[in-house]
């Protein structure tokens, strides 16, 4: 029954987590209230249960993403309908950051999955625009929301055709932003680096492509297919960029094994949940911590501060402190607001058991 599935990732140990009378497909695209899933008998068009209505209802992470593994319940006219999102092995999951009323930072403390059940994450930078390089600090956030997906990051550095000079020495900078991840250079429109790209997806891999507008993201999936499996336009003379095309999130099968989804670019990426990834990204700040006088050491102005000691002595780029401090701030404040929205569904909950206490209290004789 799920001999095709295995192509694209299913396993014999998730076929005990299926809900009874139901049968297991994988989300290759998801609009507003329905999913486009891939199962055993084809591609097929299911609406979202009672279920999965309600689960998403109380948190949008619930809600099914592509990537993941659900369960089909047949209906008697013969559509499906989505039962259930079966446990994920790793999701992507960004912040739910958006903008209040006057024009600043506002969050709920949710969040939102990109992808899940992902592999590797490609995190796609451009080589080089107009006036301008690879975006370190975008690298350092992607790198980190992939390490705490569950995901391998990968970098890699696209539109390596248009950097006339100094790659090696980009590719060194990149290197210092992503410590312990393999940084690539690759240029689809030449073809360089895109199998060494495809290696990471043998047999059935999934991997996500993340980046900004213009990145090349599309290109590259399309040459890791070997056709014209989505949209791309041609690069705009005047800056180097891409036009953007992708407009929603999708999981393409790629010939000879392994997926890869790709993805809309992405304006701004809020951290969330975030715990170990942002301590991986910065593992030369952490080591040097290690050294510091105090162990609560918060690298400001503190007194024998190993990690102030490496920045004056220029062991460590001011950019690469500033950062993380950026970083840690921000994962601080999402921490701040999960922790608000839980205290408030706790007493929500709470106010509606007293409520149903009271009202079952008067009415008894």
């Amino acid at each position: 029954m799920f001999s095709d599935l295995f192509l694209l990732g299913w396993t014999e140990s998730r076929a005990a987590e299926l809900p009874p009378l139901t049968v297991p497909a994988r989300v290759s695209r998801v609009d507003r209230g329905a999913a486009e899933v891939i199962a055993a008998d084809g591609q097929q068009h299911a609406k979202y249960g009672a279920r999965v209505r309600r689960a998403s209802a109380d948190d949008p992470v619930a809600l099914p993403c592509v990537g993941d593994w659900v369960a089909l319940r047949e209906l008697p006219e013969g559509r499906y309908e989505l039962d259930a999102v079966l446990p994920r092995t790793s999701a992507f999951v960004r912040g739910g950051v958006s903008r209040d009323s006057r024009g600043g930072l506002s969050g709920d403390g949710q969040g939102q999955v990109l992808a899940a059940n992902v592999d590797i994450v490609f995190v796609a930078e451009p080589s080089m625009h107009a006036t301008d390089f690879a975006d370190l600090g975008r690298i350092e956030r992607l790198v980190a929301l992939a390490w705490e997906s569950g995901g391998t990051p990968v970098v890699l550095v696209t539109k390596s055709d248009l950097f006339d000079r100094g790659l090696d020495e980009l590719l060194a900078d990149v290197r210092t932003a992503a410590p312990g991840v393999d940084v690539h250079a690759v240029s689809s429109m030449r073809g360089d680096g895109v199998e060494l790209a495809r290696g990471y997806l043998e047999g059935s891999r999934t991997a996500v492509v993340l980046g900004p507008s213009g990145a090349g993201k599309s290109t590259l999936v399309n040459a890791m297919a070997g056709g014209g499996v989505m949209d791309t336009q041609q690069v705009r003379a005047a800056d180097g960029r891409g036009r953007h095309t992708t407009v929603h999130r999708e999981l393409i099968p790629l010939p000879g094994g392994g997926l890869v989804i790709d993805t809309p670019g992405i304006r701004r990426v809020g951290l969330y949940d975030m715990s170990e990834g942002v301590e991986l990204v910065f593992s030369d700040i952490e080591e040097l911590a290690a050294g510091c006088r105090f162990d609560d050491c918060g690298h400001e102005s503190e007194p024998g501060c190993a990690v102030l000691a490496a920045l004056e002595n220029g062991e460590l780029p001011e950019r690469r402190l500033l950062s993380w401090r950026k970083l840690q701030r921000e994962a601080t404040w999402m921490a701040s607001r999960t922790d608000a929205r839980l205290r408030k569904e706790q007493r929500d909950k709470w106010k509606v058991i007293h409520k149903e206490m009271r009202r079952t209290g008067r009415n008894r004789p």
